[in-house]
């Protein structure tokens, strides 16, 4: 890039001058953003879909030695290399790029919200990475268009994480936690009781930076998957 690393680091404080949830935060950013700045930050988050893959492939890219490690930023002042997670084996070339593309969007979604989040669950706060899920609001599956926007992720635990995939919980409009009628009927297990009954009605804690979630895609949660 023709960059020193200084040069690097303002060039992102002039892009976090865009980020709403840093302008509702009162943090401004450098003041020194371009036009052209605002065009890279526009597109971006226009076609964050297909650019959110390739960002992630350049990144593999330049530090990786093999297709199926993943680059893991999450660590403080340090670049890891983990192994992918496994998906279903492909076969020939189409199926062994699609597969890569999924893998690399995966992880650019995961390092997205896992970072906007301070890596914690927002409700419980659980603060370790390995028992942290980039959760979907709106299914993977049925919403492609929406599978690499930061607004359709919660940082979950494993745990919080299954039960919102299921149903069992969901957040109103002030982003406070719902307990499912169908998750009461498993009373009394303590286990269970201590790891959601002291969050009901609590809000989230909010993310720092970028993936504020979207109130339509909560909104959709609550009336097509939550099962009260």
């Amino acid at each position: 890039m023709r960059r020193t690393a200084s040069s690097l680091s303002l060039k992102l404080c002039n892009f976090a001058s865009f980020d709403p949830i840093l302008q509702a935060r009162g943090i401004v950013g450098m003041r020194g953003a371009s036009k052209e700045d605002r065009r890279a930050w526009d597109e971006f988050q226009r076609d964050i879909s297909v650019l959110g893959i390739q960002s992630e492939e350049l990144l593999h890219n330049l530090v990786a030695t093999k297709s199926d490690e993943e680059v893991d930023l999450l660590q403080p002042d340090k670049i890891c290399l983990e192994p992918g997670r496994r998906l279903n084996a492909p076969e020939g070339l189409t199926e062994s790029s699609a597969t890569i593309k999924v893998r690399r969007g995966q992880q650019f979604f995961r390092q997205s919200i896992l970072s906007a989040y301070g890596l914690r669950c927002c409700i419980s706060g659980i603060n370790v990475p390995q028992l942290l899920v980039a959760s979907h609001i709106k299914p993977w599956s049925d919403f492609p268009n929406e599978r690499l926007d930061p607004r359709n992720g919660l940082c979950l635990s494993s745990l919080h994480d299954a039960a919102f995939d299921n149903g069992l919980i969901t957040l109103d409009e002030e982003m406070r936690v719902i307990l499912s009628d169908r998750l009461r009927k498993y009373y009394p297990q303590p286990a269970l009781e201590d790891n959601f009954i002291p969050y009901r009605g609590r809000p989230i804690t909010r993310p720092d930076k970028l993936a504020e979630p979207a109130q339509e895609f909560i909104r959709y949660h609550r009336d097509h998957i939550f099962q009260d």
